[in-house]
């Protein structure tokens, strides 16, 4: 069954950007090394703080909207409910070769 991620991701200096995707390791490596254009390669916006699964891609866009339209600091808030150290949660999820296969 495949599963879809609403993610948040900051920089060092706490900038946020909220996206989803249907491969969050995948994601989050693009990000990383810099290969998506745009806000997130523009402002370093590197670090995953937060991510939740969703079983269908129309909940997950849903989400991702609702998340977007939120204030900055309801996103703090939701940050810190589950990473109060803003710990980069890459490495939880991350597969190299599934990366790389998918």
């Amino acid at each position: 069954m495949k599963s879809y991620f609403v993610y948040i991701l900051a920089s060092r200096n706490k900038v946020l950007y909220v996206g989803s995707t249907d491969n969050i390791s995948r994601r989050t490596y693009e990000h990383k090394l810099g290969l998506i254009d745009g806000f997130t390669k523009r402002y370093n916006v590197n670090r995953l703080v937060y991510y939740e699964t969703h079983p269908d891609l129309k909940s997950a866009i849903k989400r991702e909207k609702q998340l977007k339209n939120w204030h900055r600091q309801w996103k703090i808030n939701l940050i810190e409910s589950v990473n109060k150290d803003w710990k980069d949660l890459y490495s939880e999820i991350s597969d190299p070769l599934r990366i790389i296969y998918e």
